[in-house]
């Protein structure tokens, strides 16, 4: 129960990351996600009952992973605009890897110095290298761009889709993304959360067992960069059904036979799959919305992922006690991944391009113009272009989009309406 309550601060702080990134910079956040990582792990050795435990570990640790991890992501997504999925893909890759070598380490600690330690150890040390790896975090300068790209120039009379928030949970792509990512982790985290019986239960003995959930580990984080490259070479669409069909094929295996050989490989596909999703979600959400207001809205996108988290290992136990086995989880799995097939064929789509626009903030304006109740401006000339930076800027091709971004700071944000 503690670390449901972790995973659901942990998705609760992306959104909120988001928000202050811009305000305080990669690095600022990082070091508060580092700070409070740390304090999470360090009060939990001095919890006295288990809702103390819920708060120092699962809200305060929670929170600090979060914060943690969305800022990386962020900045990888903006220095790699030429490669997008692959960046995000090697930068989540390192949160894949992790779990696969804290486990044997805190094993190793909790055998020499106990659990109380063990929590102080981590606290500490997650505190260090979480501040100093912060250091070098910031986002690109305005009118960087890697060396030898060039933005490529869309087609005539289409214009690039730069949303912000409101914008994005307004479109059926965001809700086919929300929706598959959600069905990806849930499929995913229902398998990976039974892995264990499931070896014992074909066969494998116990201690072996755990080793290959260890080593199923190294799947989840390889299929981050594996699917994010995917994403960028045949779209995230594709990318999102290829993963669903994996999953699908996989869990027929272990359904209709169920042998050791068939679980290895199976549980492989599974694990690298469920990776998969974490990259390409980030991937689709700023191909499909842009990277102006990427923070929040892949916030918003993240919080898929704690749903499918914590409800994916309660709806494995459910239904292996109703069906009495846990290969019985394997058809619903199944079915899930079909949904999420049919899901990503009709609403995985980029939205409609629109123009887009950045916005000075009252508090860099010239004071000639004032919000309307839905967040416009009156009274705001439009031009095409992006250099004036006193009102509003109307971007129609890929470079201007490219160079508008880069400008990006907490000092104006894009809103994608038309103008007139």
């Amino acid at each position: 129960m503690p670390f449901s309550v972790f995973l659901a601060f942990f998705a609760i702080a992306m959104p909120f990351t988001g928000k202050y990134i811009e305000k305080y910079g990669p690095r600022n956040m990082t070091i508060v996600g580092g700070v409070l990582t740390g304090l999470g792990w360090l009060l939990a050795s001095f919890a006295t009952s288990v809702p103390m435990l819920y708060v120092v570990y699962g809200v305060i640790g929670g929170i600090g992973v979060g914060i943690a991890y969305g800022v990386p992501v962020a900045v990888s997504a903006r220095w790699f605009p030429d490669r997008r999925g692959l960046a995000v893909g090697l930068t989540v890759l390192g949160f894949g890897f992790s779990a696969f070598v804290t486990a044997n380490i805190a094993g190793f600690l909790i055998a020499g110095t106990g659990v109380i330690n063990t929590f102080r150890i981590f606290g500490v040390a997650f505190i260090i290298l979480i501040v100093l790896l912060a250091l070098p975090l910031r986002f690109p300068a305005a009118g960087w761009k890697p060396a030898g790209w060039t933005a490529p120039v869309p087609k005539p009379g289409e214009e690039i889709c730069e949303c912000d928030r409101s914008a994005m949970v307004r479109s059926s792509a965001f809700y086919g993304l929300w929706a598959c990512y959600f069905i990806g982790c849930l499929a995913g985290l229902m398998v990976i959360s039974i892995a264990k019986p499931v070896g014992t239960d074909v066969g494998i003995a116990a201690g072996l067992a755990t080793f290959l959930v260890g080593f199923f580990a190294i799947f989840n984080g390889g299929g981050r960069p594996v699917f994010g490259a995917l994403a960028d070479k045949v779209t995230p669409r594709n990318a999102a059904m290829i993963s669903f069909i994996l999953i699908a094929l996989a869990s027929l295996l272990m359904w209709q036979i169920p042998v050791v050989p068939v679980f290895i490989l199976a549980f492989a596909i599974l694990w690298g799959c469920l990776g998969g999703w974490l990259a390409i979600a980030p991937t689709t959400t700023g191909s499909y919305f842009g990277t102006c207001d990427y923070p929040r809205c892949y916030g918003i996108v993240f919080l898929a992922y704690g749903a499918g988290a914590i409800a994916g290992p309660q709806l494995a136990g459910f239904i292996k006690t109703s069906s009495g086995s846990y290969i019985g989880v394997f058809p619903y799995v199944l079915a899930l991944s079909v949904i999420g097939i049919v899901i990503a064929f009709f609403l995985l789509k980029p939205p409609k391009p629109i123009p887009y626009f950045f916005t000075i903030g009252p508090h860099l304006s010239n004071g000639s113009f004032s919000p309307t109740r839905k967040g416009r401006w009156k009274g705001v000339r439009k031009w095409k272009g992006y250099r004036n930076f006193s009102g509003d800027a109307v971007v129609t091709s890929e470079q201007e989009r490219a160079d508008c971004l880069l400008h990006s700071s907490s000092r104006f944000r894009c809103n994608p309406y038309s103008h007139g």
